[in-house]
């Protein structure tokens, strides 16, 4: 069995209809003949880019490393527990609904979808719809569908590069064209899409409706501003924290030590995501691997510690488990 390491994830690009052709914002100088709607990057069947389990898919790295590579957070330590991606809208999604963890295993799946969006890009004026508007029930809104006039119920608020966004299970949620976001969720797909403007695309009106919460604690998380880490030139700010996961950014302009302990003392899976910048990331004993913009890096809970050596600068999100419940996040719309 290859010892596990700091693993180069190769991006898996999915196209959608609501996608970008130019993915010049994270990814420059890519461009694609179809639309592109997301890169995913820690799904259960990415691929490792670098080292002796270069083509080994996540979920092949899960079955064969269970807890060396997912921590001790982890609730199922054979299947890796966040999904991460970027997505790059360049028209309006689907207005859709995932559920939360009851109504998942209400029909059968180990849990729900809860996610978050950082937004690395916006363009003046880009919006995204996180809920309903106030007031509106459950009933108007099957109504407005049936009426082709769902996205007048929605809750739409602009949104500004460097902002958080919470969606709660259960929240009807879209998103507008003009953004770039790095989504962090639990690793689940499963989707409900109840209005498509028209488009020829599958509803799930039945399950998504039943999954449909009124009152949700989904909105822009509010946060202390980013601060300096003690004794460097290097900064933090904590993005959100919850029972799902926990991301934070970092601004890093000399070497930075990190570990793979959460608060809590137990171990969990650290994901890296270079939203501007390069750097190598480094573990004792193992081949160093470049981090640049739009790469992801997968860090086994096994490795404990490791750094992050920047190449002039580099902008990454950390994501991970926190192995304790957590309450909601404090969020604003």
């Amino acid at each position: 069995m290859s010892k596990l390491y700091p693993l180069l994830m190769s991006p898996f690009f999915s196209p959608r209809p609501w996608g970008a052709q130019d993915l010049s914002p994270i990814y420059p100088g890519r461009r694609f003949e179809e639309k592109i709607g997301e890169a995913w990057l820690t799904g259960d069947d990415c691929k490792v880019a670098n080292g002796p389990l270069r083509g080994s898919s996540l979920a092949e790295l899960g079955a064969r490393y269970g807890r060396e590579l997912t921590g001790d957070t982890a609730n199922d330590p054979s299947r890796f527990p966040l999904l991460v991606k970027f997505l790059f809208p360049h028209d309006k999604l689907s207005v859709q609904v995932h559920p939360d963890d009851e109504a998942a295993q209400r029909v059968g799946q180990p849990h729900g979808k809860t996610e978050c969006w950082y937004v690395a890009h916006a363009k003046p004026g880009a919006q995204i719809a996180l809920g309903l508007k106030p007031g509106v029930s459950k009933a108007q809104f099957e109504e407005a569908i049936r009426q082709e006039r769902a996205g007048e119920l929605l809750n739409w608020i602009n949104v500004f590069p460097g902002e958080m966004i919470y969606v709660a299970g259960g929240t009807v949620h879209t998103l507008g064209p003009g953004s770039v976001l790095v989504e962090t969720q639990q690793q689940s797909d499963t989707t409900y899409r109840l209005y498509d403007y028209g488009r020829p695309r599958e509803l799930h009106l039945a399950q998504g409706l039943a999954a449909v919460k009124e009152k949700v604690g989904s909105g822009k998380v509010v946060r202390p501003a980013p601060k300096e880490i003690s004794g460097s030139k290097n900064r933090r700010a904590p993005l959100i924290a919850s029972s799902y996961f926990i991301v934070d950014m970092f601004e890093l302009r000399e070497p930075q030590g990190f570990h793979t302990t959460a608060e809590s003392g137990r171990s969990s899976v650290q994901i890296l995501v270079a939203v501007e910048g390069c750097g190598v990331v480094e573990a004792p004993g193992v081949e160093p691997v470049t981090l640049a913009k739009g790469d992801a890096v997968v860090v086994p809970a096994s490795l404990g510690e490791f750094q992050v050596r920047p190449q002039w600068a580099v902008e990454l999100l950390k994501s991970s488990l926190p192995g304790v419940p957590m309450p909601e996040p404090m969020t604003r719309i």
